[in-house]
């Protein structure tokens, strides 16, 4: 299955620095207006690859009518070539899907995207390497001399240099090879590679269900700085400021959403695949119960709330992003906003 996110976020890092260079982080953005007395507002939202478990709650909040109880009527749409932050800094698209490590390249620019996280998906970073089990590549300095699949991201290297150096390895050593894998655990089978940078949630949770064998360790495990928010839902700056109501109306209900798939996620699946109008999931039922079973304590973990961003932490990993040279300003205090969603 495809890896939810990180397949593409190389790409969408050039993209989003070439693309808003030029001054488009002004935004077409307008607040999303009844289209007569009494009607839903509309808002679009934007998600970040086809359909998986991070986007669960929306569709449940769809299905069960709690946009609609909100007044909204909410449109789902697949991202464009360029990215889902692209759509939404346009104002195309009122809400998206993102990451933080991402947005990073959206945010360090003369001309930075008119967007904010205005929700954490998942509390915590389950993004981690996975191995075949046995080769050695339990821990961090096991990718020493391996093949390593890779989207070619500073960001992403950085943090690959940092755990294997840190943990005795050689980061030199690693080859690395492009990473053009949608079927993480049967690329390992196969030997395409040595190693892949997954989500444990949807690649690992394959794994299992693929019945391959396998070993996997977390970055935010080895790192705590490494523990940032991946996904979240971003917001058009423009349209916050312009219907602050809708956006918190908008969350509310998404929050619902989510809150139902931390309870019931059997059903959450089920409604999943039945939004799915790409397709992507049929023939992974499987994958996706098991998956939606597993993310279910994922959504709010350690939290006081679905959503909650927590300003230290998203600071943190800003702040060594910086120290580490990649990027330009100091992020730190940007690119999050808390004031549209609480418990």
């Amino acid at each position: 299955m495809k890896n939810c996110r990180k397949i593409i976020s190389a790409a969408l890092a050039v993209a989003l620095a070439v693309v808003f260079t030029a001054g488009c982080g002004k935004t077409s953005s307008a607040p999303a207006k009844k289209s007569g007395k009494g009607a839903a507002k509309k808002v679009t939202f934007c998600l970040d690859w086809t359909p998986n478990t991070n986007h669960t709650g929306i569709y449940v909040a769809k299905k069960l009518g709690y946009y609609k109880d909100a007044g909204i009527d909410v449109k789902i749409v697949q991202p464009p070539e360029d990215g889902a932050a692209t759509m939404c800094a346009s104002g195309k698209a009122q809400f998206a899907v993102e990451a933080q490590d991402t947005m990073a390249a959206a945010l360090d620019s003369d001309a930075p995207l008119g967007i904010s996280a205005v929700a954490a998906i998942i509390q915590h970073n389950t993004s981690g390497i996975m191995s075949r089990k046995g080769d050695g590549i339990d821990r961090p300095k096991g990718l020493s001399g391996k093949t390593y699949s890779t989207w070619e991201s500073p960001i992403e290297l950085a943090m690959i240099r940092n755990v294997v150096n840190g943990d005795g390895g050689n980061y030199k050593s690693i080859k690395k090879i492009p990473n053009n894998i949608t079927d993480e655990p049967a690329a390992l089978k196969a030997k395409q590679t040595d190693a892949i940078w997954v989500f444990q949630g949807w690649g690992g949770i394959n794994a299992k269900v693929e019945n391959v064998p396998v070993d996997f360790w977390r970055f935010a495990d080895i790192n705590k700085v490494m523990d940032y928010y991946t996904p979240v839902i971003i917001a058009n700056n423009d349209f916050l400021k312009k219907d602050p109501e809708t956006a918190k109306a908008f969350l509310k209900a998404t929050q619902k959403g989510y809150e139902y798939a931390i309870k019931h996620p059997d059903e959450a699946a089920k409604i999943l695949i039945a939004g799915d109008d790409t397709g992507s999931l049929k023939g992974s039922e499987k994958l996706v119960t098991e998956s939606q079973e597993w993310m279910a304590k994922q959504y709010a973990k350690d939290a006081d709330y679905w959503g909650q961003i927590d300003p230290k932490r998203w600071n943190a990993f800003y702040k060594w992003l910086y120290q580490n040279k990649l990027s330009k300003t100091d992020l730190t205090g940007k690119g999050y906003n808390t004031k549209y969603l609480s418990k």
